[in-house]
């Protein structure tokens, strides 16, 4: 037996301990499919699959800090693995490390939608996502109504000393000086609650939203009609209800669709604003 038929029964042998590893995975016995993808990684180290495969067990078992070192390796070994990225990103989640988690999650999605946009991945990394995104908006938005309510205290204490500096020195107008002292804090309380409006829920715009879910729009893509669908949702009515545009009745095929940047930017660039609008229900 020369070398390339060596290297081919390890292989077979690391891609049969990989079929074993699937079967006890399905069954939950994840302790016996880590055993299983390891020995597979010990004969074959380079095969992607293994790493993320084992670092999906390690999630079902809540061992995040395992889940990070295989998908950090698989990673290594191929930098667009979907899953690799994802459950990293949920990894560093639960290590509190919420910004190099939501970059993690945000490189899983872009991924997913080049490969497969109506996946059930991309839904599930989205789901993920936007919650880290609203965790991150809770964070920032909390921050910034305390140093708002902090800096108003200052000013409305400037402005009380000041008043009381004034009221010495004008004696016989005294009424204007109360007037104009209760204008400044009307103006200044003004600035504040302008200051925090982008951070109070409201209703998101209707252009940025799906016309068939209502919610806004994740993966926008417009149709020749020129009505914009999420790229999900149209897949799924075109598959399970009709090659037509729902709202025109116009025929419609999946190659038809064309990714609407101009919606896609507007709508990053509101929820950038306005993390609120991340939260699902």
């Amino acid at each position: 037996m020369g070398p390339g038929s060596a290297l081919s029964a390890v292989a077979k042998q690391a891609e049969q301990l990989r079929k074993d590893g699937n079967n006890y995975f399905k069954k939950d016995r994840f302790g016996a499919a880590i055993d299983a993808y390891t020995e597979a990684i010990t004969l074959c180290p380079n095969v992607p699959v293994y790493w993320t495969n084992r670092a999906l067990c390690h999630r079902k078992r809540n061992d995040w800090l395992k889940v990070e070192e295989d998908c950090r390796k698989a990673i290594q070994l191929d930098y667009n693995s979907v899953k690799a990225h994802y459950m990293l990103g949920l990894a560093l989640l639960q290590k509190q490390e919420l910004d190099e988690g939501v970059k993690e999650l945000q490189k899983a999605i872009d991924l997913g939608r080049g490969a497969d946009p109506k996946g059930y991945m991309v839904n599930e990394i989205w789901q993920e996502l936007a919650k880290a995104k609203y965790l991150q908006w809770e964070h920032a938005s909390s921050k910034r109504a305390w140093e708002l309510q902090s800096l108003k205290e200052a000013c409305e204490t400037a402005l009380r000393e000041k008043h009381f500096l004034d009221d010495s020195q004008t004696e016989g107008f005294l009424d204007e000086a109360i007037i104009s002292h209760k204008k400044q804090l009307e103006a200044l309380g003004q600035v504040f609650r302008e200051a925090g409006e982008a951070d109070i829920p409201s209703e998101v715009p209707d252009y940025l939203c799906c016309k068939i879910t209502l919610d806004i729009f994740r993966d926008p893509v417009i149709t020749p009609s020129g009505v914009t669908y999420d790229r999900a949702v149209i897949l799924d009515h075109l598959q399970k209800v009709g090659k037509f545009d729902p709202i025109t009745r116009e025929p419609l095929d999946q190659s038809q669709l064309i990714p609407n940047l101009v919606i896609k930017e507007a709508v990053q660039a509101y929820l950038d604003k306005h993390g609120w609008a991340y939260k699902t229900d």
